[in-house]
């Protein structure tokens, strides 16, 4: 017969095995009030304890799913979404239950970069207060993930899910938001916004470290970058601490506005965000479809790096399921690197969306592009994609350079005839390249018949000189 002390030493051990507190709990990302994925087989996922079943019921079927927490008491499992609809509710239940309620069932993206991505209207963004009258709208909602830096992929953050109204779109994305309103408006489903930008942060912070130290270009280009006090540029902190914790989550696809942090590494930027875009692919286990903006004009105080940087953009729109916006037209001052008007930024990136995610047609969402060019006598002549023909804002075009074989570059006029672009500068008898709008604060006028403006490009692959003003 065992003794009273080895007996409630048997009792203290047994105790000592089972939760005193309930386990189950979930991410900040699944909660009520969250937009889920339509049409989709979802991931829903938090931790229980070890061992444990969890049991998943949602209001739109009559099936529960369940699955068991690991030993590392962590759970996940996938339902299957109906189309576009709400509110509904969702219960998961283990030894505790949680209920959600008011979730939604539609589109979701992520809206990801550096301060242009991430300017809100106390920042100074000019085009929000517009909407303030009509911006409350249960049926877009927005997730806004803090700035946090990680060592190591983290699986949480501290956010919450809210529907937009003049209050909760002040300190939210406005690019972000706008290009949510333009998608709620056209396609009438809920819409959730992630947002996970961080100002100042380099492209190599937003994707996984061994993306950037198994690449020999791009581990150089990362030793240069400057350090700063207020955001990292260590490759991989902000894809730990706010990338990689939403990973898990369902989404349709990324809108991105960053590069003015890589301008002083710009020959490899292509490179870099093909890395990246890739990266992103790879953990979301989609092709996702990856919208980004050409950065703007801006005075860097070093020749060409700007010009470089949106020429390695323009390249960047061959990799699949990418598109590009342009913004020459939205810049009023050149020392100002954050134009301030949004909502055309928003609306040409959801352009994108409508017309190549959505199957929208009769929308103009791709700005015209040089196409290829040819010397007749004195003059060139280029054809573009994507313009039926190129109008200039005032009487003359501006921002067009040509050159002869000597590399020297004069201002050409310009001119539309028969479906081509006629080059010409009475210095340059016999031209053989052309270039528009390239140069760091270089702003030209010309747009398709839609109004979008032309990218800037160059015909030539000239060593281009980059150094202090």
């Amino acid at each position: 017969m065992k003794s009273p002390a080895s007996l409630l030493f048997a009792l203290l051990l047994l105790l000592a095995g089972l939760p005193l507190v309930a386990q189950l709990r979930l991410p900040a990302l699944i909660s009520s009030g969250m937009v889920l994925q339509q049409n989709d087989s979802v991931a829903l996922w938090g931790w229980a304890g070890p061992g444990e079943k969890v049991y998943v019921k949602t209001s739109w079927s009559s099936s529960t799913d369940s699955t068991l927490a690991t030993n590392l008491a962590t759970w996940k499992l996938r339902v299957k979404t109906p189309a576009a609809g709400g509110p509904y509710s969702i219960e998961i239940k283990s030894r505790n239950t949680i209920n959600l309620t008011d979730v939604m069932i539609g589109e979701v993206w992520i809206c990801s970069g550096q301060s242009n991505m991430e300017w809100n209207y106390f920042n100074g963004t000019s085009d929000l207060a517009a909407v303030f009258p009509t911006a409350k709208n249960t049926n877009i909602r927005l997730f806004h993930i803090p700035r946090t830096g990680a060592d190591h992929p983290q699986e949480d953050v501290r956010a919450n899910w809210v529907s937009a109204d003049s209050t909760t779109i002040k300190s939210f994305s406005s690019v972000g938001y706008f290009f949510g309103r333009k998608l709620q408006e056209e396609l009438n489903v809920p819409i959730g916004l992630i947002n996970a930008s961080w100002g100042g942060t380099p492209a190599e912070t937003w994707m996984p470290e061994a993306n950037i130290l198994n690449d020999a270009t791009l581990r150089e280009a990362a030793s240069k970058l400057k350090t700063f006090a207020w955001w990292p540029s260590a490759a991989a902190k902000a894809f730990n601490g706010m990338i990689y914790p939403v990973t898990h989550f369902n989404i349709t696809g990324a809108i991105w506005y960053q590069g003015e942090s890589n301008t002083e590494t710009n020959a490899s930027y292509k490179q870099l965000m093909v890395s990246l875009i890739d990266s992103w692919r790879n953990a979301w286990k989609k092709e996702l479809p990856f919208y980004y903006v050409q950065i703007a004009p801006f005075n860097y105080g070093q020749t060409n790096i700007g010009a470089l940087l949106q020429e390695q953009q323009t390249k960047l729109m061959s990799h699949p399921r990418t598109g590009m916006v342009v913004v020459t037209d939205l810049v009023d001052d050149v020392k100002d690197i954050h134009p301030s008007r949004k909502k055309p930024v928003g609306d040409r990136l959801a352009n994108w969306a409508l017309a190549e995610n959505y199957g929208k047609t009769g929308i103009s969402f791709k700005s015209p592009a040089y196409q290829n060019h040819s010397t007749v006598k004195n003059r060139l002549e280029l054809t573009f994609t994507d313009a039926k023909e190129l109008k200039f804002n005032d009487k003359e075009a501006s921002g067009f350079y040509i050159s002869g074989e000597n590399e020297a570059w004069y201002p050409a006029k310009a001119k539309w005839e028969k479906g081509k672009l006629i080059l010409t500068a009475k210095e340059v008898p016999k031209p053989v390249h052309a270039r528009y709008g390239f140069g760091n604060t270089l702003i030209g006028n010309v747009f398709n018949e839609a109004g979008l403006p032309l990218i800037p490009f160059r015909t030539d692959d000239w060593v281009v000189e980059q150094k202090p003003l």
